[in-house]
């Protein structure tokens, strides 16, 4: 049967057998029926083959050198089992593996220096916050008369860990009057509870008129919940926000789901904040979460196309700047690069600290090409090139090349330019967009030097943020 393999054993019995399919030889009938029931046993599991220690060996006993049944001639051991050659390991990969041991040891040490001087800057802060204290306090025994510092350490001692999680604590100064008042009991009784009783209708008004307040502030909220209409924003985009308003705020939720790992290759866990969608619809700066939401979009519109296998994503929360050590960071992106058949472009939306960019991979080629949207001559983040240049090298030595001595990285300065500063975000998406768009994925030529430095009209961005929008209606159960 064609693309069938037939075994060296089944060939070996065959060339022996008569016309009639029998075995005249006793001997050889006797291996043969070896030979049957250890097939028998391979096929059942319960006997298992590996390399050259085949059904073969078993039955007849090992190999002479260089020489093999059953396969004719000219076919040797290694050919035929496909066994690797000896490898010489040259001084340049001993050199390399020593460096590579080198680095992991610098990295930890830089690690715990890290965490060394963190611990001390802890000290260090408490240090001044109880300097700060006794200053207080002092302050305090200054301006009330009898007053004994050891009962408002007792008491701030026994107050809540997080006083702001209720309004029941203050640090306005309640705690310093009820002491005055304990004092002063003694000498006036009559007075105290006077002044307790003014206190406690003062209290009651402040009470109602925080009530007041809160009443006239829900008004306000629900008279917001319809006032969309105004809003420049695409209409998905503006329902989105009342979806945060009506739902969202009231019941203290959050937007959890799951990105497919066909997007970034594995599946990844995540959830919007309300403020990530009213800050996306106030076209304010955007997070990782909020880019990687349009990645899965622009996923969705590769399958349709069929270019999956052209361009490839990798998530912008892996590898943006605090997200773990360079070489953590490195791994990730060769995993990513390990799932890609040597042609097909990964785009890398990196943020090094408060700015948007785009990396784009080319493995096969070691190139990268960077997309900055702000004016100027830019230059690509050091930390950056450092996970991508490392990234390559490993993956190069995964796929056994050896590959050039540098990567080579492009500036594509054609790109258009974010008009303020806080459209990076959206324009990286854009990026990504434009360049999908087209099947021919001619980026590189498109975004040449002087070919357009213009912005995007706000049509094309409220484009992206329409998708957006969409997108993140699916994930709403």
């Amino acid at each position: 049967m064609p693309g069938v393999e037939i075994d060296r054993s089944t060939l070996w019995k065959r060339a022996r057998q008569d016309k009639h399919g029998n075995i005249p030889d006793p001997k050889v009938a006797e291996k043969a029926k070896l030979i049957d029931e250890l097939q028998k046993q391979v096929s059942e599991g319960k006997v298992r083959v590996d390399g050259s220690k085949d059904v073969m060996t078993m039955a007849l006993g090992p190999e002479h050198l260089g020489r093999l049944r059953g396969v004719g001639a000219g076919i040797s051991p290694r050919q035929y089992f496909n066994l690797p050659k000896p490898q010489r390991v040259s001084f340049d990969d001993r050199l390399k593996e020593s460096l590579r041991v080198l680095l992991q040891e610098e990295t930890k040490k830089m690690e715990a220096k890290a965490k060394e001087e963190a611990l001390r800057m802890e000290a260090r802060t408490k240090q001044l916050v109880e300097a700060e204290r006794e200053h207080f306090l002092s302050q305090l025994s200054q301006l009330i008369p009898n007053f004994d510092p050891g009962m408002l350490k007792q008491r701030i001692s026994q107050s809540p860990k997080n006083p702001m999680s209720s309004d029941k604590a203050s640090c306005s100064g309640g705690e310093v009057k009820s002491l005055h008042y304990e004092d002063d009991k003694a000498k006036n009784g009559e007075h105290q509870q006077e002044e307790e009783k003014e206190e406690e209708n003062r209290e009651k008004e402040k009470e109602e008129e925080k009530k007041k307040k809160d009443e006239e502030k829900h008004d306000d909220k629900v008279n917001e919940v319809g006032d969309y209409s105004n809003m420049e924003a695409p209409s998905s985009l503006k329902s989105l926000c009342r979806y945060v308003e009506t739902t969202l705020l009231p019941e203290d939720k959050i937007l959890e789901f799951t990105i497919d790992k066909e997007v970034f290759g594995g599946d990844r866990e995540t959830f919007l904040l309300p403020e990530d969608i009213t800050q996306f619809a106030g076209m304010e700066e955007i997070g990782a979460t909020v880019v990687a939401v349009y990645m899965r979009h622009l996923h969705d519109v590769l399958k349709q196309a069929n270019m999956c296998s052209m361009v490839g994503f990798i998530d912008p929360a892996t590898v943006s700047a605090n997200s773990g050590t360079i070489a953590d960071r490195s791994r990730l992106v060769v995993a990513r690069l390990q799932k890609t058949d040597g042609e097909q472009i990964f785009m890398v939306p990196y943020n090094p600290g408060r700015h948007w960019i785009l990396l784009i991979v080319r493995a096969k080629k070691e190139t990268v090409y960077f997309l900055d949207p702000l004016p100027g001559q830019r230059v690509v983040d050091e930390e950056a090139k450092n996970i991508v240049n490392s990234a390559i090298k490993i993956y190069n030595t995964h796929i056994a090349r050896t590959g050039r001595k540098n990567v080579i990285w492009k500036t594509l300065s054609g790109t258009p330019k974010q008009p303020s500063s806080v459209e990076c975000g959206y324009y990286v998406m854009r990026f990504m967009r434009d360049i999908i768009m087209d099947p021919s994925l001619g980026f590189e030529n498109k975004y040449a030097k002087g070919n357009q430095e213009a912005s995007y009209p706000q049509e094309a961005i409220d484009e992206v943020r329409n998708e957006w929008a969409e997108t993140v209606f699916q994930f709403i159960k």
